[in-house]
């Protein structure tokens, strides 16, 4: 069975190594570059798991997050919020509106990697 992720983050860098990372993993990955579209896609795309940037444009992380959560019909979907801010304030404020996960930047793949795996077992 193949996992979809959704990538919400509006730094091209992080985004093409993300991707990247996540397609050589054998992942079914879909790009949102701002928090409007990452509510878009997570309707329309239905992701196993959502690898969500706090700082985007139209919309937060925290914004998005919370959204998500309240959407029954994403109710199974898990979130690893990933970014820049990490003090432990920002990382409670997202564990608190539900994210399953908090990876801070600069990220070691590896450990990125683990999150998910850890978070979407049983992959086939």
């Amino acid at each position: 069975m193949i996992r979809r992720i959704l990538i919400a983050d509006d730094e091209p860098n992080i985004v093409t190594s993300l991707e990247f990372l996540m397609r050589g993993d054998d992942f079914d990955v879909r790009v949102a570059r701002n928090g409007e579209e990452a509510l878009r896609l997570a309707e329309s795309f239905r992701p196993d798991l959502v690898l969500l940037d706090v700082m985007m444009p139209r919309r937060s992380g925290f914004e998005v997050c919370r959204k998500i959560r309240e959407n029954p019909a994403l109710r199974n979907v898990k979130i690893v919020m990933l970014t820049a801010k990490g003090r432990d304030v920002e990382k409670e404020r997202g564990l608190d509106l539900g994210a399953n996960a908090y990876v801070t930047k600069p990220f070691s793949t590896k450990e990125l990697m683990n999150t998910v795996r850890g978070l979407l077992p049983g992959r086939d």
